[in-house]
């Protein structure tokens, strides 16, 4: 425990902060809110325009869009500052976080920890409420389990993607908008059915880089569907797996990546 006594001073010191100024604390935890129920809002508009979309009705599609809002949430409170890497190498800020004796990436994760953001999980969370309450599941002990753990494989998986993205930019420091077409492009393209996307680009997201099993299939358990696309049910079950393998490959690029840079000289 004592090894976590600077991590826990630095998160004490980000809190303190944070909410030095309360009414602007409030507001932006506010206007955070504010930005993931717009987010979600997409999908009310999309069915209002259609009752069945890819063959999913409102409330099945909120099933998927409650797990992916509620696990990228919790990726993005959590890691999703990761993606200023690029600013800190730029800047000279990482060469200062190497020769501390603590971990590099839980220094730059505590460094800008966007407390801000703890609203966002709030709505995802409630989202997923809401679509447990409009479709009829029959629970069983596996579902249960699944409903605990998709959310939190959610988490790992957007982490796991936050981190490698950001990692490019120890060989391509402007690789910034590359690395955002995969973190908040992928909770776009799993807040949806997949059946909605074209062959090819389904097969390359869905299963290629593995965000089918973050909502899609997790969802289809939940709801005790047959999957469209000819997967067996237990698939939804292999979301923790896929998650843990992302996390391992993200883990082995940013440690490449730390072991391999030399100072920008800024």
């Amino acid at each position: 425990m004592a090894d976590l006594k600077p991590y826990v001073a630095l998160i004490g010191g980000r809190f303190r902060s944070a909410t030095a100024y309360r009414t602007s604390f409030a507001v932006e935890l506010i206007t955070n809110a504010g930005g993931t129920a717009v987010d979600v809002s997409t999908v009310f508009v999309l069915f209002h325009a259609a009752k069945v979309v890819g063959g999913f009705t409102l409330g099945e599609a909120l099933m998927m869009t409650g797990l992916t809002a509620s696990g990228f949430v919790l990726a993005d409170l959590t890691v999703g500052n990761i993606d200023q890497l690029k600013t800190y190498i730029r800047m000279g800020t990482l060469d200062a976080v190497l020769v501390r004796p603590l971990g590099v990436l839980p220094q730059l994760v505590i460094a800008d920890l966007p407390l801000r953001k703890l609203m966002r999980f709030v709505v995802g969370s409630a989202v997923l409420i809401v679509a447990i309450a409009r479709n009829d599941i029959a629970w069983t002990a596996g579902k249960v389990v699944l409903l605990v753990t998709a959310p939190l494989a959610g988490a790992v998986f957007f982490g796991a993607i936050f981190v490698l993205s950001a990692g490019l930019a120890f060989w391509w420091v402007e690789s910034g908008e590359v690395g955002a077409a995969f973190t908040y492009g992928g909770r776009d393209f799993t807040s949806y059915p997949i059946t909605v996307y074209g062959t090819w680009f389904r097969t390359l997201f869905a299963y290629g880089l593995g965000f089918g099993f973050v909502s899609y299939h997790p969802a289809l358990t939940l709801l005790g569907r047959a999957d469209p696309l000819g997967l067996p049910a237990w698939a939804g079950y292999l979301s923790p797996l896929v998650a843990l393998a992302a996390a391992g490959i993200a883990g082995l690029v940013w440690r490449t990546g730390v072991r391999h840079y030399r100072s920008t000289g800024s």
